[in-house]
């Protein structure tokens, strides 16, 4: 055998060893688990369902609908008020381990109305996203939102905002969530 027909032969029963390997360790798509057989894609249920959203008054503030969408792998949020509406994807990179917020809405109070933010903090009854906003001239805000369990099934919703780099905090949203409906 000449020394490049061993080089090919060589070659290919590498090649062929690489492929059965790869074939070996692949999972087919029966095999792959469901994000909802994960505990990690269960961190929002609490939140989960259908809300009339209140101040602390009980004044209502808007609807927001929230929903396990993809087989459990991601959260819709559809925010609704009287003259505004929003729309979020919360979603986890497993490569990351972190769960990613994107915000999206009409109205210009967000530079470009789109605002990312990631989880930071999680605990039993809360779970904390944080993320940064930079305005139209350069101006930095960061972001935070942080959602709480409450007696009787409710959610408390908080959003603040700090411009200087988390030194002071001023709310700008501050809701419960009472069900409209039963999830």
């Amino acid at each position: 055998m000449t020394p490049s027909l061993r080089f090919l032969a060589t070659l290919t029963t590498t090649l062929a060893i690489v492929v059965a390997a790869e074939s070996a360790g692949a999972q087919t798509p029966a095999e792959t688990p469901k994000c909802s057989s994960d505990s990690v894609f269960h961190v929002l249920d609490f939140w989960v369902g259908d809300w009339n959203v209140v101040d602390s008054t009980g004044a209502k503030l808007g609807t927001n609908r929230i929903e396990k969408i993809l087989d459990g792998c991601a959260i819709a949020e559809s925010w609704r008020e009287t003259d505004s509406e929003g729309r979020s994807l919360f979603y986890y990179v497993p490569s990351q381990r972190l769960w990613k917020q994107v915000w999206v809405t009409p109205q210009t109070l967000v530079p470009g109305g789109v605002k990312e933010k990631h989880l930071i903090a999680q605990s039993k009854e809360t779970v904390r996203f944080q993320g940064e906003i930079v305005g139209p001239r350069g101006g930095r805000v960061i972001d935070r939102t942080t959602l709480s369990t409450m007696s009787g099934g409710r959610v408390r919703q908080v959003i603040e905002i700090s411009r200087d780099g988390g030194t002071t905090w001023r709310t700008t949203f501050d809701g419960i969530y009472v069900r409209a409906t039963k999830p």
